[in-house]
């Protein structure tokens, strides 16, 4: 097994490049020590050879300065993790400033292949590279390849296979030795300079400020060196025409990031998103609510009664259903979402939200994580790293959470379903769309209306600069966007279903078990329908009811009662609140399994039906109405995500102050919210 390190700038199409060569043979976890994102998988390169892939996260150098960008030096220099062959991804367009970073893992004196990816782009740039003639200059082998067209990778294959077999004669001269004999003046300062390195542990990243100005010179000095040797390598084996292919970029950009249409743009993707949300997945998510509640009607009639068969068609057949059902609107989120950061808009997004973070304490950069926890807050959070303004970093940290995370959609769209009529405007704009797209933007403006709070609280002399590559624009690699979304909802359904899992045995239990009253209920019944004519269903339905109010969760449930009863909520909503605080979509789950367990008719229901027909016992009229449904809805966009997001929280900021702060005024935040909704609903 050869071990192949995936090396490069960002945008560069590294990831595409580790999906072709690995296809669904990858798994992601995390480095030793470190929660920073890894992609391991491997590569069939011949019948008897096989390579262990690992695509490293993006840097532009290897003198870095977030721990993202430290993983790659630690892991290229580790005696333990050094790579067999290092895959050094490059695009035509940015070639010089990618030669960088190229140059500098030569200096690390292991095989280098040089992957000139995007090159179906070279005519379309009118961009020429001398193959030959570099690969002579770089001393070492060019591979070029294209992830839209899928060709060179067989070349590129060979020439693993080619080194693997040549790895004593594949070493090329490091690039340092080039420079100190080219210019004697850097030598002295080079050896001087690398003996400082030695001490101050090149390797881990540190603030350019704290370096004595003589070590930083020569730093400085060594980069310009190293681009002037660059520089004088492509004038002979590349050749630029800037009037072919570079104006229709131009023109885009001019729309996509103008102050007042650029906004509009996305504003109207995002609409377009949502909307398709909802009409895209509604077919798909009522096979499964009806297949799950067949599944558990099929159950409950098959199998012997007993505990065994209550558990599974009562508790975890509907808790499971309750997570299943919302696939389909994941995945078409997670469709859009990948889309746009394969074509390259994501980052117009950034820069074009550069202009309105700046305002609130915040920088583009903020932006990332922000956009990120639209999937989940937890890597969200994490990619905050980013950021090296402490400020900006803990504020951005404060009020990700308020980003409408995946895992809050399945609530959104359970409730919006139930108490938003489908309406549609214009022939094609559904009501309900423009609800949920309505409940993301409040998300965002809450968070960007905190920030701005938060930056007039929080104090700091610390000042930061936005810098961010505008990638070049290109078609989707569809096998990406699927890899994405496999990925993702994976995640979503084995990360959730491990809680709803534990949960629903849990609430199921409770539901089912209580004291001596609930023991006692069918007793209880029969004496008090002696000398009365009800109907079996009647009956059945009083002992169900009766046993759900007297089992531990009952009990639980009216305990806190009176403080949800203000905002709509009877005790089963409380229940679901409080369950859902480990993960959101429990929410629906835990209704399903509650609802499951209390009512002998809904036997074979499906968990939408259950909800419409849950009555309010004190006015007889569905629980789930209008102002109920505006109130959880509203509750939810403020409210404080799950443990985990705490969690990460106390990790990042190394403190519980902050965690708990959150918590405390999030939540507070969220029931006042909810009380003024249901008031004025």
């Amino acid at each position: 097994m050869i071990n192949i390190a995936l090396v490069g700038n960002p945008n560069t199409g590294k990831t595409s490049i580790f999906n072709i060569l690995t296809g669904l043979n990858q798994k992601v976890g995390n480095y030793p020590g470190v929660t920073v994102n890894k992609k391991e998988g491997v590569c069939v390169l011949s019948n008897s050879i096989k390579a262990n892939i690992i695509d490293l996260p993006g840097t532009y150098s290897l003198l870095p300065k977030s721990k993202d960008e430290s993983v790659v030096i630690e892991y290229l220099t580790d005696d333990n993790s050094k790579p067999d062959i290092t895959l050094v991804v490059v695009e035509p367009v940015n070639i010089k400033r990618n030669l960088f970073l190229f140059s500098q893992i030569k200096d690390l004196k292991t095989p280098v292949v040089l992957v000139v990816n995007m090159s179906d782009r070279l005519l379309k740039e009118g961009i020429y590279i001398d193959k030959e003639t570099l690969s002579e200059q770089l001393d070492c082998s060019i591979v070029f390849t294209s992830s839209v067209k899928n060709t060179g990778f067989d070349d590129l294959k060979k020439t693993i296979i080619d080194l693997s077999e040549n790895k004593k004669t594949c070493i090329s001269t490091p690039v340092l030795s080039r420079l100190s004999e080219k210019y004697p003046e850097l030598k002295k300062e080079l050896s001087t300079y690398n003996n400082w390195i030695e001490k101050t542990n090149k390797f881990s990243p540190r603030n350019l400020e704290e370096e004595d100005e003589e070590h930083k010179g020569v730093q400085i000095k060594e980069t310009i060196y190293r681009y002037q040797h660059i520089s004088e390598l492509l004038k002979i084996s590349l050749k630029k025409d800037s009037s072919k292919g570079t104006g229709f970029r131009a023109r885009l950009d001019k729309i996509l990031l103008h102050n007042v249409f650029g906004y509009l743009v996305f504003f109207a993707i995002t609409a377009l998103m949502f909307q398709a949300v909802f009409s895209w997945s509604g077919y798909p998510m009522d096979l499964i609510d009806s297949g799950f509640a067949d599944l558990s009607s099929w159950v409950a009639s098959t199998l012997s009664q007993g505990i065994l068969n209550d558990l599974l068609s009562e508790g975890l057949i509907p808790g499971i259903g309750g997570v299943v059902i919302f696939l389909p609107q994941i995945i078409v989120l997670f469709l859009f979402i990948s889309i746009l950061e394969e074509t390259g808009y994501m980052s117009r997004v950034v820069f074009l939200m550069d202009k309105i973070m700046r305002k609130f304490g915040m920088s583009g950069k903020s932006v990332i994580p922000l956009i990120s926890g639209t999937a989940c807050a937890i890597p969200a959070i994490m990619a905050t790293r980013n950021i090296e303004n402490w400020k900006e970093r803990l504020i951005t940290i404060l009020i990700t959470p308020f980003t409408t995370c995946s895992a809050r959609l399945p609530v959104y769209a359970i409730l919006i379903s139930l108490v938003i009529p489908e309406k549609t405007f214009f022939g094609f704009i559904g009501l309900q769309g423009l609800v949920l797209t309505g409940l993301y933007l409040l998300g965002f403006l809450s968070a960007i209306f905190s920030g701005y709070i938060l930056n007039k609280i929080i104090k700091t002399k610390e000042k930061s600069y936005f810098v961010i590559e505008m990638p070049s624009y290109k078609m989707p690699i569809f096998k990406n966007v699927f890899i994405t979304i496999l990925e993702k909802s994976k995640a979503f359904v084995f990360g959730a279903g491990k809680i709803i899992v534990s949960l629903s045995i849990v609430l199921w239990f409770l539901a089912s078990h209580g004291g001596d009253d609930f023991d006692n209920v069918e007793t209880t019944v029969n004496k008090e329908i002696i000398g009365k004519s009800f109907s079996e269903e009647y009956i059945a339905n009083k002992v169900s009811e009766l046993k759900l109010k007297n089992s531990y969760i009952g009990k639980m449930g009216n305990f806190i009662e009176p403080a949800v009863r203000p905002l709509g909520y009877d005790w089963k909503i409380g229940i679901a609140l409080i369950t859902s605080f480990a993960a959101r979509e429990v929410f629906v789950g835990t209704l399903a399994t509650i609802y499951s367990v209390g009512d002998a008719d809904m036997e074979g229901d499906t968990i939408k039906n259950r909800m419409t027909k849950e009555i309010r016992v004190a006015t007889g009229k569905p629980l789930f109405d209008l102002p109920t449904g505006m109130s959880l809805l509203i509750f939810y966009v403020f409210a404080m995500q799950c443990i985990g997001t705490l969690a990460i929280v106390k990790k990042e900021t190394k403190s519980w102050k902050w965690p708990i702060l959150q918590l405390v005024s999030m939540t507070g935040i969220a029931y006042i919210s909810a009380y003024i909704t249901y008031i004025i609903f």
